[in-house]
């Protein structure tokens, strides 16, 4: 049985020097202007037999937008950052450089309190790997761009660490072919 996901990352909710962990926040205008830029070429994905979102109020309001009208999945949720949520990574690096460094270079390492690297990988990959979908099945979800990361990494079977080295632009989007434990990332040509 093979499934094809394709991931959106959300717009974005703030510039990227103000964005915060485990943020909430709603779109900015920004974010709707990217929206309403992306729309047209992302409108095929709301032929997808099913439609998800992370619960975040950015993710929920992008998927919307872009008519997807989506089931939030808790499992999609940002990695929970414990007693740094809230905070910039300036703002927790000048309280606790120690502890930062240890999130950085260890994935199982959680000083915050929260889910370490590796535990927010395994997460999103259990969510991958659990999708109740036909064979052939088509699914789309937009999530913040932390689980875009996690979910390739996991599909990849890449190293945890190789996570520091994804990059996901708002509205960007990847789409993975297969199933449990056997992943694929497939790169499209433009039509």
């Amino acid at each position: 049985m093979s499934v094809r996901i394709t991931l959106v990352a959300a717009a974005r909710s703030s510039a990227l020097l103000a964005e915060r962990f485990d943020d909430d926040r709603p779109l900015d205008e920004a974010g709707w202007h990217e929206v309403q830029l992306a729309a047209h070429a992302l409108v095929q994905l709301n032929a997808s037999e099913l439609r998800y979102c992370s619960p975040t109020v950015r993710s929920r309001a992008t998927a919307q937008a872009l008519g997807f009208a989506p089931m939030a999945q808790p499992a999609l949720r940002d990695c929970d950052m414990g007693r740094w949520r809230g905070y910039t990574l300036a703002e927790v690096t000048a309280v606790e450089p120690g502890a930062v460094d240890a999130w950085l270079g260890d994935p199982r390492s959680a000083p915050h309190g929260g889910e370490s690297l590796l535990a927010f990988i395994s997460r999103i990959g259990g969510w991958l790997d659990t999708r109740p979908a036909e064979d052939g099945g088509t699914i789309v979800a937009v999530a913040e761009p932390s689980v875009v990361r996690a979910a390739l990494v996991y599909a990849l079977q890449a190293p945890p660490m190789s996570y520091w080295n994804v990059e996901v632009r708002s509205l960007s989007t990847v789409t993975l072919a297969g199933a449990a434990g056997r992943w694929s990332l497939r790169l499209q040509t433009a039509a």
